[in-house]
């Protein structure tokens, strides 16, 4: 047994020995190849850890940003902001009453993309809605069949029952909010000085845009969060609207209501284009009522686009013989004549190419300055004017507020037209004394005619009583002739009232004083002056010792009389009645 053992030992060890020395071979041989292919497969392996290591931290990557955008994406769907309208202040007359005031309305509206038959879904809404017209049919099944779009209005500003039958409909993504729709109380009385409010609730004429800030408020806002169908869950965050100012007018609802039929009346009957009308006090310069014919019916000023603006401040034209109480009072006030100063006048008077005619013939005459007011004679007020000159006529045109606003608080006053000195033609110093050859707007020449009321002092004209909380009391003012000229000026026109030529305008009970006005249009080519189309006017006051009330009636192209005695007097003399009677003027 130990010679066995013996032997495995022996065998054993040359064994290893061997081992040994192949290994010390490998060394000194080929083991340089064999060490360079392990270490290139450990590198091979380690750039394809790397590589894979990238490769799944970019689509790591990949999909924190795709996890981002998906989460933004849901909650842009199950979010969103919704601005809460402000309530549009009101516009009220003198006594409060409402001209112009916003009502509750509901605005329907859809998201396209909710929608899985959005034909089916226009048809059925405009069911609900009521909406018949082709036109709106047609414009709703386009704003719905935009399978990306994320909002589309379906009504606007509609009555809340209506927008009730359309969300019971129960349609993914279909929504309404409350609005409100502007409506004006009146019908359409006083638009042209009111304006209107477009579809989105901003001032776009008138008072509403003069006023639009003011008006509007500032709109709120809230975050609501909406399930997957559209429909609201909750709200997230809430910033309550601030409601807009009222605004309170010096118009009397019911003397410019009184003062809009008389015109109508007045145009109808005289077969005449147009007609406007101004109410003033002239202690304060408040306007009581201004009022334009035709008349824009329910504020809808996309019916009548002529007669869209409020023509008693933007619009001008030659005034004619109520001109001449310019003339008048600034030769008096310069100390050139007298009431009682006589002129005989004959029966035209021809400057250059210009040859002036009594509105009616008549011979050779002898008339005072109350004579020549008392009949509005052309060439009476020519022969004074030419005594002036120019630059006295100047000087009163401006001192009493031609070729300038009034500053009245309304959008687009016009100036007027008064030539400087230096383009004066020959026959300008012919014309402009009897109201030719300028132009005024109506509001121009209701202040002047309050001027000589007021016992000489020129009051700024204005439509706004009250603004929010604050009153305006205060008054413009400055005077332009002494109380005593202005007095006699009164007398002059209390006289062509009783007497004269306005006769028509006269109230039983109450001295009326007042001045007639025919002038003739110009020509659109500016060759001359029309021989059919005339301006008939007159203007008053009353009561004419202390007077409460100036009275202006502008008639645009009448047929049936181009007078301003047959046409404006009695319309002047309809709403001065009433006036009257409203304000609880005594005799």
């Amino acid at each position: 047994m130990a010679a066995g053992a013996s032997g495995r030992r022996r065998a054993t060890g040359r064994r290893g020995g061997r081992l040994r020395a192949l290994t010390r071979a490998a060394a000194r041989g080929g083991g340089v190849a064999g060490g360079r292919g392990v270490d290139g497969r450990i590198r091979l392996l380690r750039f394809a850890f790397i590589v894979f290591l990238v490769l799944v931290g970019g689509k790591a990557v990949a999909l924190a940003s795709s996890s981002e955008n998906l989460t933004r994406i849901a909650l842009q769907q199950q979010t969103a902001t919704v601005v809460l309208p402000a309530h549009r202040g009101a516009i009220l007359d003198r006594n409060g009453r409402e001209l112009a005031v916003g009502k509750p309305a509901q605005t329907v509206f859809a998201t396209p993309y909710l929608l899985d038959d959005p034909q089916a879904a226009a048809r059925t809404l405009c069911k609900a809605l009521r909406i018949t017209k082709k036109r709106e049919r047609r414009a709703l099944e386009k704003a719905l069949a935009q399978p990306k779009s994320g909002f589309a209005y379906v009504a606007r500003k509609i009555d809340p029952e209506l927008a009730k039958a359309a969300l019971a409909l129960d349609l993914p993504g279909v929504g309404a909010y409350a609005e409100e729709e502007r409506s004006y109380p009146m019908k359409g009385s006083a638009a042209q000085v009111l304006g209107f409010a477009g579809i989105d609730g901003n001032g776009l004429a008138g008072l509403e845009m003069e006023y639009d800030k003011q008006l509007a408020g500032v709109a709120g806002s809230e975050v609501i969060v909406r399930d997957p169908a559209g429909h609201a869950l909750r709200t997230v965050r809430q910033t309550q609207p601030t409601s807009g100012a009222s605004v309170r007018l010096t118009l009397d609802e019911d003397i410019q209501y009184t003062a809009e039929d008389v015109l109508e009346h007045t145009v109808r009957s005289s077969s005449a284009t147009a007609a406007t009308a101004i109410v003033m006090d002239p202690r304060s310069g408040e306007i009581l009522a201004m009022a334009n014919v035709p008349t824009v019916e329910d504020n809808d000023f996309g019916r009548t686009p002529a007669f869209n603006r409020n023509r008693c401040v933007t619009d001008i034209y030659e005034p004619g013989s109520i001109f001449k109480l310019v003339t008048i009072s600034g030769a008096l006030a310069d100390g050139l004549v007298k009431p009682t100063t006589k002129f005989t006048l004959p029966s035209s008077l021809t400057l250059y190419d210009r040859t002036i005619n009594e509105s009616h013939a008549r011979g050779t005459v002898t008339y005072s300055v109350r004579e020549i007011l008392q009949w509005s004679s052309n060439v009476g007020a020519v022969t004074i004017g030419m005594k002036m000159g120019k630059e006295r006529l100047l000087k009163w045109m401006d001192a009493f507020g031609f070729a300038a606003p009034t500053g009245i608080d309304f959008p687009g006053e016009a100036a007027g037209i008064v030539p400087p000195a230096d383009k004066w033609s020959g026959t300008s110093i012919v014309n402009i004394p009897m109201g030719q050859g300028i132009a005024v707007t109506p509001i121009q020449m209701a202040v002047a005619f309050s001027t000589v009321a007021n016992s000489g002092v020129a009051v700024k004209p204005r439509l706004i009583a009250q603004l929010g909380d604050a009153v305006y009391g205060g008054m413009q003012k400055h005077r332009v002739i002494s109380a005593k000229v202005a007095r006699d000026v009164r007398s002059m026109l209390a006289t062509a009232v009783a007497e004269g030529t306005g006769t028509k305008a006269q109230i039983p009970g109450y001295e009326v004083a007042g001045k007639t006005g025919t002038a003739e249009k110009p020509l659109p080519d500016g060759s001359g002056y029309s021989k059919t189309d005339y301006v008939a006017s007159f203007i008053g006051m009353v009561p004419a010792d202390h007077p409460r009330l100036v009275v202006l009636v502008a008639v645009d192209s009448p047929r049936t009389s181009i007078y301003g005695g047959d046409i404006a007097a009695p319309a002047v003399q309809k709403i001065m009645r009433f006036a009257l009677q409203q304000l609880e003027i005594a005799p």
